[in-house]
């Protein structure tokens, strides 16, 4: 399936494939702390197509990984994991009327006492989250 985004004030423009529509939720206190709430986002691997890298920052916000915005108006564009090559795309971001299925969520042992989704997920800690990427 192919989807398209574009920050707030259209300087930078994803073209993406991605092979399933499922959603994630991340709790971790990084994803929380630079979204103000959990970060709720797509798989896309590396079928990421970025139209003006020079109006993408890239924060390498771990040895892992980077978070990207645009410089412009400072929206959120992607999570990108670099051992895996793999970007993952707020799922806000993408203009696309394709449906969607929330069905995880991560670093659950992180989420705040204050909210909760009522979907039934798959819910994975920081520790599971941590031994699947070692496993793959």
């Amino acid at each position: 399936m192919k989807g398209h985004g574009e920050c707030l004030c259209g300087s930078v423009v994803l073209e993406l494939e991605y092979t399933s529509s499922e959603v994630a939720a991340c709790h971790c206190s990084m994803c929380r702390n630079w979204g103000g709430g959990p970060m709720m986002a797509i798989d896309c691997s590396d079928s990421v197509k970025i139209s003006d890298e020079a109006n993408v920052v890239r924060y390498s916000s771990s040895e892992w990984a980077e978070r990207g915005f645009c410089n412009k108006c400072g929206t959120h564009l992607f999570y990108y994991l670099k051992p895996a090559n793999q970007y993952h795309i707020p799922i806000g971001l993408l203009q696309a009327n394709n449906d969607f299925t929330f069905t995880h969520q991560i670093f659950i042992d992180e989420k705040p006492e204050y909210y909760d989704f009522k979907n039934e997920t798959h819910n994975m800690t920081g520790a599971e989250v941590f031994a699947h990427f070692e496993e793959g």
